[in-house]
């Protein structure tokens, strides 16, 4: 009777995160059997990005790049002044699979459990298949098929609906992408959304209404209302919609502990808890997540370990704390208060507001932006902030001790 198949490495989950750290582990030589659902065509969701966050090799991989981008806190827009770019999802795929060549192993299937083994792990599937592997990696999304991801204080959300339609009047600016929209639609009352767009071309458009982060989440029924309930008070109704997309993921994961499988990206706590970013993470880190994989493997040391060192250093998980602490701000705010939080964001100079919604930014910058922040912003959002940082003691302390320690030489 013949063993399990063998790869040095079995990665869980086939999209753009998992895929690109299979890609960069076979393009270091190693064995690599990606297990998916789904073959491998293009990844369904429409994936916005900064295009400086990108990796160099992928931003030849972008559909549409935008330069006039915007803000709306009111009725005068906000130049953002920073390029941004809409994944071209077909390019992504293919490109990260010819990176690979011949060291991935594409395998549709949908993985159960995996068990510890003397030298690795066996990885079941549903349909009764078993794999081995040195090295397991969780990239099934957010919440994980194999490791466990803990939502202080329960997952908050962020959820979104919205479409891909022509339209005989421009829904925004042509050319424009309007990366946030805080002016009201719909009648008043619950949680406040925002609109999300793209001119992609000619009479086409991609529209979205967004929730920030709510707990509860805001449902998709009430998000489709109010993207419906914005276009035709603006006179600019959707004339032929060609497709729709829903989205809700939590975004206050807090930094995992290393187990003995390595997670990655939305299962490894990437999203990112102010902007719900992960991809550009995820795409920049796979190259040295990967570095620090074959090097464990060169030297016979655990593989899994390594990979978590170069996610969660303890700088990066200091950050967190301090981004968990925005969190809970944002989730103390009253509605009506968050246009005016966004405009006193989007006045903080441009290398503060930027660097607060990037993955890498320590501790110690973080907690200077936001005590700026808070001193910059009106009095009406000042009280709701300091209330609900008052009303989280054990998060505000955990988060100012991070950035006294990051801070400290």
């Amino acid at each position: 009777m013949t063993g399990p198949a063998h790869s040095d490495v079995v990665v869980v989950g086939g999209g753009p995160a998992g895929t690109a750290l299979a890609s960069a582990l076979a393009r270091r030589g190693l064995d690599v059997r990606l297990v998916a659902p789904h073959p491998p065509t293009p990844f369904p969701a429409t994936y916005g990005v900064w295009l400086d966050d990108l990796p160099g090799w992928a931003t030849d991989m972008t559909a549409q790049v935008w330069t006039d981008v915007r803000v709306y806190t009111d009725d005068h827009p906000r130049p953002l002044h920073r390029p941004y770019a809409l994944l071209d999802n077909a390019a992504l795929m293919e490109g990260l699979l010819a990176r690979a060549g011949a060291g991935l192993c594409w395998t549709v299937g949908t993985v159960r459990s995996v068990t510890p083994t003397a030298g690795g792990h066996h990885v079941h599937g549903a349909a009764g298949e078993c794999w081995s592997a040195r090295l397991v990696v969780d990239a099934a999304g957010h919440g994980g098929a194999l490791t466990p991801t803990t939502y202080p204080g329960g997952a908050a959300l962020q959820t979104a609906w919205g479409l891909t339609a022509t339209f005989d009047r421009p829904p925004i600016a042509p050319g424009s992408m309007v990366w946030m929209d805080y002016r009201p639609a719909g009648p008043p009352g619950g949680e406040p959304t925002f609109l999300y767009a793209m001119h992609l071309g000619g009479d086409r458009y991609f529209v979205e209404e967004t929730t920030l982060i709510a707990r509860p989440a805001v449902s998709r029924r009430v998000l489709e209302a109010r993207l419906h309930a914005r276009l035709d008070a603006a006179g600019t109704p959707p004339r032929e919609v060609h497709s729709t997309e829903w989205v809700a993921f939590p975004m206050n994961g807090a930094a995992p502990a290393p187990g003995p499988l390595l997670a990655f990206g939305a299962a490894a706590g990437l999203v990112h808890p102010i902007s719900g970013f992960q991809v550009a993470a995820a795409l920049r880190l796979s190259e040295s997540v990967a570095d620090a994989v074959h090097a464990a493997f060169q030297r016979g040391a655990d593989p899994a370990r390594a990979g978590w060192d170069v996610l969660w250093p303890p700088a990066r998980r200091a950050a967190r704390e301090v981004h968990l602490l925005g969190v809970h701000a944002l989730l103390g705010l009253p509605g009506a208060a968050l246009p005016a939080f966004f405009n006193a964001f989007f006045r903080l100079p441009p290398e503060q507001w930027r660097a607060f919604l990037g993955p890498d930014t320590p501790a110690g910058t973080l907690s200077r932006t936001m005590l700026r922040l808070f001193l910059d912003a009106p009095a009406a959002v000042r009280g709701p902030l300091a209330r609900a940082a008052l009303g989280q003691p054990a998060v505000s302390v955990r988060a100012l001790t991070a950035a006294w320690h990051a801070a400290a030489p």
